[in-house]
C-alpha cells in the first residue's frame, strides 16, 4: 500500500453559510472535516506540536536514563514511573509526528490511514494506564505500608506494566479488527462507481469511528480509571489525616515525619489527578459533542488547545513525578556533571533517604 503526494495546506475558499456539521478533531491530536487550512493556523500547530515533543522526549528519555543508572531507583515505584515515560517518549518520537502527518491529510488507502490511527490509541492508552497503576501503588504505600515490600515485588510490577502493555494494545488495536468506518467509506466509494480498496484523505475520524471514541474508549477506558483515581486519591488523604491525628495524641517524632512525607506524596498525587483531568477530558467532551450533538458549532481554536493539552500531558509527567522526588534529583544533577559538563561526580550514595517529596 503507499500514499499519495501529501498536498499542500492552502488557502480556505470562502465556504457557505450553512455548510453543515464541522467535524470536531478525532482524539489524541488529529484533525478532520476541514477541506483545507491556511498556511499560518498549520505552521503554528505543527510549530507548537514540535516544541510539546522537544520538551516531551528529552525529559521522559531522562527518566528511563536515571531508572538504569541508580540502583536506588529500581523498586516497584520507579518502575511504574519509567514505564509510563517510556510511553510518554512514544508520544513525542511517535504520535505527535503522526498527528502533524494526519492533519495535513494525506490521500491514502483506508487501511494505511487506519493503521497511522491506531498506534495514537495504543500510546496514549498504555499512559493512562500507567498513571492509575501508579495511583494504586502510592495508595498501597499508605495503606499497608508495614506489608508493600512483600506484596508489591518487583516481579509483580513488571507483570502489571506487561498487563498495562497488553491491554492498551488490545483496545487501541480494536478499530483494526472491524469497529471502523470502513463500511461507510465502501458504500460511498461505490456509488462513485469507484472499485477496489478505497482511498481516502487520511483524516482521524474518516477511519476511527466515534462511536468506538466515546462509548468504548472514553467511557470504558478513560473515565473509569479517571473517576477510579478520585475514589483512591480521596482515600489516600483519609488514611493521612486518620494517621497524622494518632500520631499528635502519640506523639511519636518518626512516625510524624513519615506521614507528613506521605501527604507531600498525596498532595503530588492531588496535582496529577488535577493534570489528567485538565488534558483529557477537553477532547473527550467535544467527541461527545459531535457525536451527540453533530449540528452543534465547535469553535476550532477550542478543538486544537484539547489537542495540545493531551499532547502536553506527556511533556508534564517528568516535571510532576520525577522532578519533586530527590532521588531522581541527585540522579539527573550526576547525568549532567558526567555526561554534559564533563566532571564526573562522586557515586550516588545509594542509600539516600525514602523518597523525599518537595511541597
Amino acid at each position: 500500500m503507499s500514499c499519495r503526494a501529501v498536498p499542500r495546506a492552502q488557502p480556505c475558499p470562502a465556504r457557505p453559510r450553512n455548510s453543515g456539521r464541522h467535524r470536531v478533531l478525532g482524539s489524541l491530536g488529529t484533525a478532520s472535516g476541514t477541506p483545507c487550512r491556511p498556511a499560518g493556523r498549520m505552521a503554528a500547530y505543527i510549530g507548537i506540536e514540535v516544541l510539546i515533543a522537544l520538551v516531551s522526549v528529552p525529559g521522559n528519555v531522562l527518566v528511563i536514563w536515571a531508572v538504569k543508572v541508580n540502583q536506588a531507583l529500581r523498586d516497584a515505584t520507579f518502575c511504574f514511573i519509567a514505564s509510563l515515560a517510556v510511553a510518554d517518549v512514544a508520544v513525542g518520537a511517535l504520535v505527535i509526528p503522526l498527528a502533524i502527518l494526519i492533519n495535513i491529510g494525506p490521500q491514502t488507502y483506508f487501511h494505511t490511514c487506519l493503521m497511522v490511527a491506531c498506534p495514537v490509541l495504543i500510546l496514549t492508552q498504555s499512559s493512562i494506564l500507567a498513571l492509575l497503576a501508579i495511583a494504586v501503588d502510592r495508595y498501597l504505600r499508605v495503606k499497608i505500608p508495614l506489608r508493600y515490600k512483600t506484596v508489591v515485588t518487583p516481579r509483580r510490577a513488571a507483570v502489571a506494566i506487561a498487563g498495562c502493555w497488553i491491554l492498551s494494545l488490545v483496545v487501541g488495536l480494536t478499530p483494526m479488527f472491524g469497529w471502523n468506518n470502513l463500511s461507510k467509506i465502501e458504500m460511498a466509494w461505490a456509488a462513485n462507481g469507484s472499485v477496489g480498496e478505497p482511498v481516502i484523505k487520511c483524516e482521524f475520524e474518516k477511519v476511527i469511528s466515534m462511536e468506538y471514541m466515546v462509548y468504548f474508549n472514553f467511557f470504558v477506558w478513560v473515565l473509569p480509571p479517571l473517576l477510579l483515581m478520585v475514589l483512591i486519591y480521596l482515600e489516600v488523604f483519609y488514611l493521612i489525616r486518620k494517621q497524622l491525628s494518632k500520631k499528635v495524641s502519640a506523639s511519636s517524632g518518626d512516625p510524624q515525619k513519615y506521614y507528613g512525607k506521605e501527604l507531600k506524596i498525596a498532595k503530588s498525587l492531588a496535582l496529577i489527578l488535577f493534570l489528567f483531568a485538565l488534558s483529557w477530558l477537553p477532547l473527550h467532551i467535544l467527541n461527545c459533542i459531535t457525536l451527540f450533538c453533530p449540528t452543534c458549532h465547535k469553535p476550532t481554536i477550542l478543538t486544537y488547545i484539547a489537542i495540545f493539552l493531551t499532547h502536553g500531558n506527556s511533556a508534564m509527567n517528568p516535571i510532576v513525578y520525577a522532578f519533586r522526588i530527590q532521588k531522581f534529583r541527585v540522579t539527573f544533577l550526576k547525568i549532567w556533571n558526567d555526561h554534559f559538563r564533563c566532571q564526573p561526580e562522586p557515586p550516588i550514595d545509594e542509600d539516600l533517604p525514602e523518597e523525599k517529596v518537595d511541597d
